[in-house]
């Protein structure tokens, strides 16, 4: 019996063996094409990828595919049923389009959870301290040059905007540092997942906070949810941390906050045009920038890749997917 086809869609780095083994049960391919273009003539009937029934997605292949639209979706061989996208933020796939078209997505929405919740707890210590201007002093050569003195976390005010996995974890992190957690949430949590943190409002999250944490997915719905007006709804001296999505903050909107002082600082993970930077946000040295690190270690990259590979394997063995997108959840 022919074994059904699966595609990679990028590379896997850590998972290779996990991989490998999917050859029991799969034919396995990588894709080759060079761009879009190339993409999708590889994808027609007779070409390449027709018919594959399982892709391996990860986020970087967006520079060989682009982004899974509606377009991309109508070029795609028939027999693809099956999306396995390696990341918790799915925003590069249009979920409607490929509900329509009878294609399924995962993605890897837990296994990031610890590790960008450090990530964002480095950004707003980083931050609170105006860590940034140090560091960058100590490589021109000076030495605790009158840099900007910042503040302790301990009794502040942390607003969590997305109390999912990373938002909680990110709460677990503060209480060890005495904060007062406050979130808002498109649904209040049950009282075991709030552990204490108090829900709000949108705009009483913005208001109350003197840390502003953004812990959501990218979409139609919360693409600059946060911008000039928020600002204007803020504390004086607040402190952004951003390791949702770049596009969920109006970037201009942020520069302008900083300059004129309504922003005090600044730790950001995840930029509104990355590879590209603000470059108000680079001479800035009151924000601490690194570049989309988040899920950057060994632990967490391998386990995210062992669970798209699980949602393969039981794509091809059982006809369904271990974590549908919650688009698709029936």
């Amino acid at each position: 019996m022919t074994k059904p086809t699966v595609l990679l869609l990028g590379k896997i780095d850590h998972a290779t063996r996990e991989w490998e083994a999917l050859s029991d049960v799969a034919e396995l391919k990588i894709c080759d094409s060079k761009n879009r273009e190339e993409f999708i003539k590889d994808c027609a009937e007779g070409g390449k990828w027709d018919g594959v029934v399982a892709a391996y997605r990860t986020f970087v292949s967006v520079a060989i595919t682009g982004l899974i639209d509606e377009e991309l979706i109508s070029k795609l061989p028939k027999s693809l049923k099956y999306i396995c996208h390696n990341g918790a933020g799915y925003d590069q796939i249009d979920a409607d389009a490929c509900t329509k078209a009878g294609i399924n997505v995962s993605n890897v929405p837990t296994a990031v959870d610890g590790a960008t919740a450090d990530t964002a707890f480095f950004l707003l210590l980083g931050a609170l301290r105006k860590i940034q201007f140090g560091l960058n002093q100590l490589r021109r050569g000076e030495f605790k040059n009158k840099c900007p003195i910042g503040h302790d976390p301990a009794g502040k005010v942390l607003g969590i905007l997305g109390m999912g996995g990373i938002g909680r974890a990110m709460a677990q992190r503060a209480r060890g540092f005495d904060m007062e957690i406050i979130y808002h949430n498109r649904n209040r949590l049950a009282p075991e997942l709030e552990a204490g943190a108090k829900y709000v409002s949108f705009d009483e999250l913005l208001a109350q906070s003197d840390v502003l944490s953004l812990n959501l997915p990218l979409n139609k719905h919360t693409r600059h949810i946060i911008s000039t007006k928020e600002f204007e709804k803020m504390k004086d001296g607040v402190v952004v941390v951003n390791t949702a999505r770049g596009p969920v903050m109006n970037e201009d909107a942020l520069v302008k906050a900083l300059e004129n002082g309504k922003v005090f600082s600044a730790g950001l993970d995840v930029y509104e045009n990355e590879p590209e930077v603000h470059p108000g946000l680079l001479k800035n040295e009151n924000v601490i920038l690194v570049p989309h690190l988040g899920t950057h270690t060994y632990e967490t990259q391998y386990t995210m890749e062992c669970v798209v590979l699980d949602n393969v394997r039981a794509a091809i063995e059982k006809g369904e997917l271990n974590t549908h997108i919650p688009e698709q959840k029936k």
